[in-house]
């Protein structure tokens, strides 16, 4: 699974309160899709599809 940070969408261009808010609203979609996992606080890495889920776009991979 690949997965992004808030730094990963900093470095792509997004501001850092922006990049915050689109990790914190991929947790919430896991977490609705029934991946308890996500509850956790600490966990700052969501996977590169709910990302692309939520922004309606297509992540380049490395």
């Amino acid at each position: 699974m690949i997965t992004v940070t808030k730094k990963d969408l900093i470095n792509l261009g997004y501001g850092p309160s922006f990049s915050a808010d689109i990790i914190k609203q991929a947790k919430n979609l896991m977490i609705n899709k029934g991946h308890t996992y996500y509850q956790s606080k600490k966990l700052d890495r969501v996977p590169k599809e709910a990302v692309e889920e939520l922004l309606g776009i297509t992540l380049q991979s490395r």
